[in-house]
C-alpha cells in the first residue's frame, strides 16, 4: 500500500466514525428526491399513477461485483431506467466475467479496491449494489450504510451469524433503504402467501419441505480433502490481496473463484444459503419464524471438514409462536436426496425402488420447491417468484373455488429497491426481515461443518451444546487494519 492510500485510509476511518454518530436518526435520500412524481394508488391497491422516472431523478449507483452474477445484478438495476451507474469495482476488473459489464458502463469510475471507490466517490454515489462473493459482503455493506447510502446486497446477506446481527443494528442506526437480493420476494409469492395467512387459508402448518437438488460445483470432489488447495498461476486482472477483504490470507487456488468460493465453508453458504433464500422466505417471514432452537444434521453424504457435504438433510426446529404451533422445516440438496412428496402431488415420476410411505412417494427427481403441510390442506410451491397450489384433497374442494384474491405488483424486486433510493416506496426484503432468515442458513452451514444437532438459545442467540460452533458464529477475526468495519454497529 502506497502512502497515498495509508492516508487515504486514515481519512476514511475518522470518517466513518464520525458519520457512524452522525447518521443515527437521519434518512439519507438523494436531492433529487423532491422532484420526483410519486406513484399513486387508491384505497383498494389499485394503481393509479406510475413513478415517473425524468432524466435528472435517477440515482447514482456504484455496484461492487460485475462479473459473473455481479453482471446481472447490474443488468438488471439499470434496467430499471432509475440506476445511473456511475462506479464499477471488482477484484478482478478487466478479468473476462467484467468486460461486457465495463463496455455497457464505459463511462463509469473502475476501482479494484472499494475502499479507494468510497474516498474518491463518496460523495458522488446515492446507493451502492453488492454481488461480490458472501464472506466480502459485510465490509462493504456496513461502510456504504454508515456513510448513508442505500444498499442492495446479493443473498444471502452474509457469511457468518453475527455480520447478520451487526447489519440489522446497521439498518436501524443509518436508516437508509436496504434490499437483499432474493429476487422473487417482491412479486406474486410474496402477496400470495401474505393474503393467505392473513385470509386463513395457510394455517396451523406444522412441517415444511425445502428442496434443491441439482448438482453443485463440489459434486465429485475428494471427500478426504484435509487441507486447502494450493496452485496455479494468479491472474493478471485479478487483485488477489483485495479479494480477501477482511479475511485470512489463502494461498492462490482456481477453486477458490469465480462462483467457486461458494463451496467453502470458510467462503460461502452452499446450497442452503444460495437456493433457501428463494426458497424459504415467504414461510419465513409470514410464519414469523424467527431463530429455530434446534438444528439437526439427518444425513450428510461426504462429509468434509472443508466444503460442503455431497448431500444434505437438515431439520430445523422453531417453537411455537403466538398461537401458530410448533414448525420443523427440513431442508434437501444433493441429487441423490429428494424428499418423499404426497402421492397426488402430482407431474412426477416415482422412484418404483424405493418403499412408499403412507401416502407419501419418493420421485426419481424434483424441481426445486417447497411443500407446506397445514392442518387441513397441503400447499407445493417452487422457487423464486412462483405462486402455491393446493394439493387435491377432501378438505381442499371448497376452498379452491373460493380463494381470497391477492395483489400483482408491477414492481420487481430491482425496481422497488431504486424507488426506495428515492424515497417513494419501502423495500420488502430489508434486513430487519432478510437477515434473520440469512440467520437461519449460517445455523444450517454450521450444523453441517461440525456434523452435529445444535442446540440454539433465542434470547442469547448462542449455541449452547458446543463451543466450537458457537465460535463459528463470530467467523474469523477481521485481519489487521479492518477492524474498524466491525466496530460500526
Amino acid at each position: 500500500m502506497n502512502k497515498k492510500n495509508k492516508l487515504n485510509h486514515k481519512d476514511r476511518r475518522s470518517f466513518i466514525q464520525k458519520t457512524a454518530v452522525s447518521l443515527g436518526s437521519m434518512m439519507v435520500l438523494p436531492s433529487h428526491v423532491l422532484f420526483a412524481k410519486k406513484e399513486v394508488r387508491d384505497a383498494s391497491g389499485q394503481l393509479v399513477q406510475k413513478a415517473v422516472v425524468l432524466p435528472n431523478d435517477k440515482v447514482n449507483l456504484a455496484c461492487c461485483g460485475v462479473g459473473n452474477r455481479g453482471a446481472a445484478v447490474v443488468r438488471d438495476l439499470y434496467a430499471t431506467g432509475a440506476a445511473n451507474v456511475v462506479a464499477l469495482c471488482d477484484v478482478n476488473m478487466g478479468g473476462e466475467k467484467t468486460l461486457k459489464t465495463m463496455d455497457i458502463h464505459n463511462k463509469a469510475k473502475r476501482y479494484q479496491d472499494f475502499r479507494s471507490l468510497f474516498d474518491e466517490m463518496g460523495d458522488q454515489i446515492d446507493a451502492v449494489s453488492v454481488a461480490t462473493p458472501d464472506f466480502s459482503h459485510f465490509p462493504i455493506t456496513i461502510q456504504a450504510m454508515a456513510m448513508g447510502k442505500h444498499v442492495y446486497v446479493e443473498k444471502p446477506l452474509t457469511r457468518t451469524f453475527q455480520e447478520s446481527e451487526m447489519l440489522i443494528r446497521a439498518a436501524k442506526k443509518f436508516n437508509v433503504a436496504t434490499q437483499m437480493g432474493n429476487q422473487g420476494h417482491c412479486q406474486d409469492n410474496y402477496y400470495q402467501f401474505k393474503t393467505w395467512v392473513e385470509k386463513g387459508v395457510i394455517k396451523d402448518v406444522k412441517e415444511i419441505t425445502a428442496h434443491m437438488n441439482g448438482g453443485r460445483r463440489w459434486h465429485g470432489w475428494d471427500t478426504q480433502l484435509k487441507k486447502f488447495p494450493v496452485g496455479g498461476k494468479i491472474p493478471k486482472t485479478l487483485d488477489w490481496e483485495a479479494w480477501h477483504v477482511a479475511y485470512p490470507h489463502h494461498e492462490f487456488h482456481n477453486d477458490f473463484i469465480d462462483g467457486q468460493w461458494r463451496c467453502w465453508y470458510a467462503f460461502g453458504n452452499g446450497a442452503l444459503g444460495d437456493w433457501g433464500a428463494h426458497l424459504m422466505d415467504g414461510f419465513h417471514q409470514f410464519l414469523q419464524l424467527g431463530l429455530p432452537e434446534k438444528i439437526q444434521p439427518k444425513k450428510l453424504t461426504g462429509h468434509n471438514d472443508l466444503f460442503y457435504p455431497q448431500s444434505s438433510t437438515l431439520a430445523f426446529h422453531f417453537p411455537k409462536r403466538g398461537e401458530m404451533p410448533k414448525v420443523k422445516v427440513t431442508w434437501y440438496d444433493g441429487v441423490d436426496n429428494q424428499p418423499y412428496v404426497p402421492e397426488n402431488y402430482g407431474d412426477i415420476e416415482i422412484d418404483d425402488t424405493v418403499k412408499a410411505k403412507k401416502g407419501m412417494v419418493k420421485p426419481k427427481g424434483l424441481r426445486a420447491g417447497k411443500i407446506i403441510y397445514g392442518k387441513d390442506l397441503t400447499f407445493k410451491g417452487g422457487s423464486h417468484n412462483r405462486t402455491l397450489s393446493i394439493l387435491p384433497n377432501e378438505n381442499g374442494k371448497d376452498i379452491q373455488n373460493n380463494l381470497p384474491e391477492y395483489y400483482k405488483s408491477e414492481t420487481n424486486h430491482f425496481m422497488n429497491f431504486m424507488n426506495a433510493s428515492r424515497g417513494l416506496e419501502k423495500t420488502l426484503s430489508p434486513f430487519e426481515i432478510s437477515a434473520p432468515l440469512s440467520q437461519v442458513f449460517c445455523l444450517g452451514t454450521i450444523a453441517q461443518q461440525v456434523n452435529q444437532t445444535l442446540l440454539f438459545d433465542r434470547k442469547t442467540k448462542t449455541i449452547t451444546n458446543n463451543a466450537f460452533a458457537n465460535q463459528l458464529l463470530q467467523g474469523y477475526p477481521p485481519r489487521k487494519g479492518w477492524e474498524e468495519f466491525y466496530k460500526l454497529a
